[in-house]
């Protein structure tokens, strides 16, 4: 059962899969955001040549748990994906994400030089293995 994981970046967008399990969350690629079409069609790629069940796209709230103008970007994302596949779109929080990727790199002793690089695919990561250890009690 792999699972895809996307953290819609203004500027890039991460991508993140799961192990074939569905237990282990690994970076996958980031690409930058073009266009909406050519978003879509990057990732449904991805879907069909990894053979995925279950797409997570990160969702930024505010302090009321609305979704904020990223938010509301990543609802339109899903919604464009549930019109082009039957497979099962899920939000899920990303809040602190990019901080927790930060923190990843700081802890595996990362320079700070190659810190600066893009954090996408780790807060896919994140966002991924969050909701992979949520839903390991559904099993």
């Amino acid at each position: 059962m792999r699972v895809l994981a996307i953290d819609p970046g203004e500027k890039q967008i991460g991508l993140a899969i799961s192990d074939p399990t569905g237990t282990i969350a690994n970076p996958l690629m980031i690409f930058k955001h073009q266009s909406n079409e050519k978003n879509l069609e990057v990732i449904l790629g991805q879907i069909r040549s990894l053979q995925v069940v279950i797409v997570v796209i990160g969702q930024s709230l505010d302090d009321d748990g609305n979704p904020n103008f990223a938010g509301r970007r990543s609802q339109k994302l899903a919604e464009s994906l549930r019109k082009k596949t039957s497979i099962s779109v899920v939000l899920w929080d990303e809040s602190f994400s990019t901080e927790d990727a930060r923190n990843a790199r700081i802890g595996m002793n990362v320079s700070h030089k190659k810190r600066q690089g893009h954090l996408d695919d780790l807060a896919a990561t994140i966002i991924l293995q969050s909701y992979l250890d949520n839903h390991k009690k559904d099993k």
